[in-house]
C-alpha cells in the first residue's frame, strides 16, 4: 500500500481559496434565507458608513470655502496693524498716543526690510448714491494704488487710480460689482452687464467719478453654480444649489468675504483724507513719501490718522521677525506706546485648522458610534443564529469539520454582512450628501474624497471583524455530541 501523496504548495493555496470560497458562499446563503432580519442588522453599518462619509463632505466643503476665502483677501502673507487699547501700565500717557498715522507707514518702509508692500487705510461709513437710487457701502477706503495688488484685486473694466490721481486728491473711486448691481442693476436683473465706468456716483453726497470695476468675486461651488443656471434653457429650473445663487448670493450663502469685496469701493488716500477727513487741517499726504499744503484747505496742521495699516511681508517662515521689526519700528515712531496691534492671517488660519479639527473629531465620534451600535446588532443577530443552528453545526463537526471551520464560517457570515451594509452605506452617502447641499451652512457644496469612502469602508469591515469573533469562537467551541443532543 503506497503512502498518501502530500500536497504541494500551489495545491494547498487552491484548496484553502476553494474552501474559502464555499464558506462565503455558505455566508451569503444563510444571510438570504433571512434577508429582512439581515437588512435590519446592516441598518446600523449602512447609516454610519453614510454618516461618516456626509461629515466628511461638509467639513473638507467647508475647508475649502475658507481657504478660497483666505487666499481672497490677501493670503497668509498679510498683516493689518490697526490701532488698539492702550495697555493698564500706560494708561497714563494716553493723551500721547498718536494713533496709527501716515508717518508710520513711511517709517515701516524705510526701516522694516522684510516688509515688501505697504499701503495704508482710511476707512468711511458711506452712502453711495446713483441712478436714483441708494446703497450703503459696507467697506468704502481711501488707499494707495498698490493696495489692489495688496488685496488680491482685479480690474476688469476701466483702470485703478493712479499716484498723480493721488497726488492731485481727484474725485474719482473704483467700485466692485455688488455696488453697481444695488444702484444700476445686476446682470440677472437687466438681462446685461452693466459698466457703469465714466458714471458719476455721490458718496456721502460728494460726487465722484467711476473710472474702473473690479472684476466680480465669488466662491468656485457659486462660480459653477452660475454657469450651470446659464446652461440651463430659459424658464427651465437649473435644480440644486445653483437655483439660489447669483451674483449676490455670496452674502447669503454664508460666504461673507466675497460679499465684501464686491462691495468694496476704493479712491486716492489723499482724497478721502481731503474730502472727508481733513476737517481742521492743511496737510495733504501723497504717496511718494511727502506732505504737501494745500491752501484751500484751512485750519492748523497734524498727522493725518489711518484705519489701519495693510503690510504684505517676504514670507510666512519669516513672520515673527517680520512683526518683531515692523514693532520695533512702531515703538519708536509711537515713543514707547502700544496703542496699536496686529491682525494676521495667520491667526485665522489657526482657526480653520482648529474648526476643521474639531468638526471632524466631532463627526467621527458621531458616525463612531454609530458604527459601534451596527457592531452591536451584528454580535447579536450572529448568537441568536448560533443558538438556531447548534444542532446542523453538531452535524458539521461530527462529520468531519474542524474547528477552524466552524469559526470561519460564523466570521464570515459577520464580515459578509459588515461588507454588505458598507457597499449600501457608501451608496447611501451620496444621495444624504445631495440632500446636506441643498440646506449646507456653507458656501461650498459638501466634496466626497476617495479617503473618506475608503476610510469608511474599512472601518465597516473592521467593526464587522470584531463582531463576529466572539459568536464565531462560541460557536467553535461547541461540543459535537451536545450540540446533536440539543433541541
Amino acid at each position: 500500500m503506497s503512502a498518501p501523496r502530500l500536497k504541494t504548495s500551489p495545491e494547498l493555496l487552491r484548496h484553502s481559496s476553494a474552501q474559502l470560497g464555499i464558506t462565503v458562499l455558505a455566508g451569503m446563503r444563510e444571510i438570504w434565507a433571512h434577508k429582512f432580519r439581515s437588512l435590519l442588522t446592516m441598518l446600523g453599518i449602512i447609516l454610519g458608513v453614510s454618516s461618516l462619509v456626509a461629515m466628511s463632505a461638509l467639513v473638507s466643503g467647508m475647508e475649502k470655502g475658507a481657504r478660497e476665502a483666505l487666499i481672497a483677501i490677501g493670503g497668509l502673507e498679510k498683516v493689518r496693524v490697526e490701532p488698539s487699547s492702550i495697555p493698564i501700565e500706560q494708561r497714563h500717557l494716553s493723551d500721547q498716543a498718536v494713533g496709527i498715522t501716515i508717518n508710520d507707514v513711511y517709517a515701516v518702509q524705510h526701516s522694516a526690510p522684510l516688509v515688501t508692500r505697504s499701503s495704508p487705510e482710511m476707512r468711511l461709513g458711506a452712502t453711495l448714491s446713483a441712478n436714483g437710487k441708494t446703497f450703503r457701502c459696507w467697506y468704502c477706503a481711501g488707499v494707495w494704488p498698490v493696495a489692489l495688488e495688496l488685496n488680491e484685486h482685479v480690474i476688469e473694466h476701466g483702470r485703478m487710480f493712479n499716484e498723480l490721481d493721488d497726488e492731485m486728491a481727484r474725485s474719482v473711486c473704483v467700485i466692485g460689482t455688488a455696488s453697481r448691481d444695488e444702484l444700476w442693476g445686476s446682470p440677472e436683473k437687466v438681462g446685461r452687464e452693466i459698466i457703469p465706468v465714466g458714471e458719476t456716483i455721490y458718496i456721502n453726497g460728494v460726487p465722484f467719478t467711476i473710472i474702473g470695476m473690479f472684476q466680480h468675486y465669488e466662491s468656485e461651488a457659486d462660480r459653477k453654480a452660475r454657469e450651470l443656471a446659464k446652461s440651463q434653457p430659459a424658464g427651465q429650473p437649473s435644480g440644486g444649489v445653483a437655483r439660489n445663487r447669483g451674483w449676490g448670493s455670496s452674502r447669503r450663502r454664508g460666504g461673507f468675504v466675497f460679499y465684501l469685496k464686491n462691495a468694496t469701493v476704493y479712491m486716492p488716500l489723499n482724497t478721502m483724507w481731503m474730502k472727508f477727513r481733513a476737517g481742521a487741517s492743511q496737510v495733504s499726504i501723497s504717496s511718494g513719501g511727502s506732505f504737501r499744503t494745500v491752501t484751500t484747505v484751512t485750519g492748523t496742521s497734524g498727522d493725518p490718522r489711518l484705519s489701519s495699516l495693510e503690510l504684505k511681508i517676504a514670507g510666512i517662515e519669516r513672520l515673527p521677525e517680520s512683526l518683531q521689526q515692523i514693532r520695533n519700528v512702531l515703538m519708536c515712531t509711537h515713543k514707547g506706546i502700544e496703542d496699536f496691534a496686529f491682525r494676521t492671517q495667520e491667526d485665522w488660519a489657526d482657526t480653520i485648522n482648529l474648526f476643521i479639527h474639531n468638526a471632524r473629531i466631532s463627526g467621527g465620534l458621531i458616525a463612531g458610534i454609530s458604527l459601534l451600535v451596527g457592531g452591536i446588532g451584528i454580535m447579536n443577530i450572529m448568537l441568536a443564529s448560533i443558538s438556531e443552528r447548534v444542532r446542523e453545526i453538531g452535524i458539521r463537526k461530527s462529520v468531519g469539520a474542524a474547528t477552524s471551520d466552524i469559526f470561519l464560517q460564523i466570521l464570515v457570515e459577520s464580515v459578509v454582512i459588515a461588507i454588505l451594509g458598507g457597499v449600501v452605506g457608501l451608496a447611501t452617502s451620496f444621495a444624504l450628501v445631495e440632500m446636506i447641499s441643498s440646506f449646507s451652512p456653507t458656501d461650498n457644496a459638501p466634496i466626497i474624497s476617495v479617503t473618506a469612502l475608503a476610510v469608511a469602508f474599512g472601518f465597516s469591515v473592521l467593526v464587522g471583524i470584531l463582531a463576529g469573533i466572539v459568536p464565531a469562537i462560541k460557536a467553535a467551541k461547541l461540543n459535537p455530541i451536545q450540540a446533536l443532543r440539543y433541541e
